[in-house]
């Protein structure tokens, strides 16, 4: 019982970081070097999740990924398959909340670049992808690795979204955090205790080990 909901957990959160990843770097990228219409109301967009209720979240989720949603019916009709609670909309649920983390940092990554260094490399004949890759990412890399580490942690505490869209169900979609929210409702509360602990710990070590890397990199 204390197993399965943190293997469902490690599962979610490395894939939902994954994607927040590859999301995170291609729009840090967009809204760094480019000005378009609309840039600021796309922005917070993405920014939105960090301040919403998870329940408003959720529910908003359910609207669009539900049985009915423009989404959930679009795939339900493709795939016959339902995109809520399984362990698909969990990670949908954790993509959603870690993906402000993951951009936030990747962007403060992207704006600290001088860039200096990019037009030496249009300078020498460089294309755009050879200097993101071979210039602008290198130099980015703190950042990105802060943001894959705090986007792992978001997601391994997700609560309030995945409940509404994924459900409280044993082996399949019940994460740590729901699994110690319905122990500790249910009385158990030596489970409850066991994954919290687990929780507090990983939390720190994870949290401690990006401090302690960050600042050996300044030296």
């Amino acid at each position: 019982m204390i197993l399965e909901p943190i293997i469902i957990s490690l599962k979610v959160s490395s894939i939902s970081t994954l994607i927040t990843l590859m999301l995170g770097i291609f729009l840090a990228r967009i809204f760094t070097k480019y000005n378009f219409k609309g840039k600021d109301i796309l922005e917070t967009i993405i920014m939105l999740p960090m301040v919403l209720p998870p329940s408003v979240i959720g529910y908003g989720l359910l609207m669009i990924i539900g049985s009915n949603g423009i989404i959930g019916k679009i795939f339900l009709e493709l795939f016959n398959k339902k995109l809520i609670f399984n362990i698909t909309a969990a990670c949908i649920a954790s993509t959603i909340v870690a993906l402000p983390l993951m951009y936030q940092s990747v962007k403060s990554a992207f704006l600290n670049i001088d860039i200096l260094y990019e037009n030496v490399a249009r300078t020498l004949g460089a294309d755009e992808r050879t200097i993101f890759w071979k210039v602008s990412f290198p130099l980015a890399f703190q950042g990105i690795i802060s943001g894959i580490v705090l986007a792992f942690a978001r997601s391994i505490g997700e609560f309030g979204a995945t409940l509404m869209v994924a459900g409280n169900i044993p082996g399949k979609t019940q994460t740590i955090p729901l699994a110690i929210y319905f122990a500790a409702e249910g009385g158990d509360n030596k489970t409850a205790n066991i994954l919290m602990t687990i929780v507090i710990v990983f939390s720190f070590i994870i949290v401690y080990g990006l401090n302690r890397w960050s600042k050996s990199k300044k030296y």
